[in-house]
């Protein structure tokens, strides 16, 4: 049977600090209570090549959030000059990714690969935004992290957010592409489509 265009598949991680904080099952089961369904699922832990091609950032990215950062800098009153040794937003934004690589590869991590409908889009609802402490409470980030950009940016770290989701249904095929093996990804049929299909 064809799927409707809008069935769409997407990708989760649950982050190191996910796992090690044993919340695996109540998160997936937040994904399955909304009414998605799993088609693909492991634990993994992510080495620096496999971390390189998942953070696949371009130009944009590092300016967009090397900019991001510095002026956060400024609004904490630090002097992104002193901290990083340059104010280039590019140069501040490659920074940012090593703190994300250096975060993906700490630990293992669960990957999910998730089906239904429009459900880029609802999962990144489920999940809130990327900082914690502005996600509201409801959310997966809002209720099992805190934590905020300016703490993570003061200690040189990424930002401990539980999961990543895909943003875009072009971004979530390619990043499947990288965890998954065709193989590994499975069609299926559970009861509860009829209600929510």
């Amino acid at each position: 049977m064809k799927k409707h265009p809008l069935i769409q598949r997407t990708l989760v991680i649950l982050k190191p600090d996910s796992v090690k904080r044993g919340l695996i099952g109540e998160i997936i089961s937040r994904f399955e209570k909304a009414g998605l369904k799993i088609v693909a699922l492991k634990m993994l832990w992510f080495n620096k090549e496999m971390a390189e091609r998942f953070y696949n950032f371009d130009r944009d990215w590092y300016e967009r959030v090397g900019a991001m950062l510095i002026e956060r800098y400024k609004e904490e009153g630090l002097d992104p000059l002193e901290e990083f040794g340059t104010t280039d937003a590019i140069s501040i934004g490659k920074k940012v990714k090593e703190w994300l690589i250096e975060y993906i590869t700490s630990g293992p991590v669960v990957a999910v690969v998730l089906e239904g409908v429009n459900a880029v889009e609802v999962i990144r609802k489920l999940v809130g935004p990327t900082e914690p402490m502005s996600a509201p409470a409801g959310t997966i980030r809002g209720d099992y992290s805190h934590m905020s950009f300016a703490y993570a940016n003061w200690n040189k770290m990424s930002v401990r957010n539980v999961v990543h989701a895909s943003d875009s249904e072009e971004n979530a095929n390619r990043e499947i592409s990288i965890v998954f093996k065709p193989e590994e990804i499975y069609e299926y049929r559970r009861d509860i489509e009829e209600v929510i299909y």
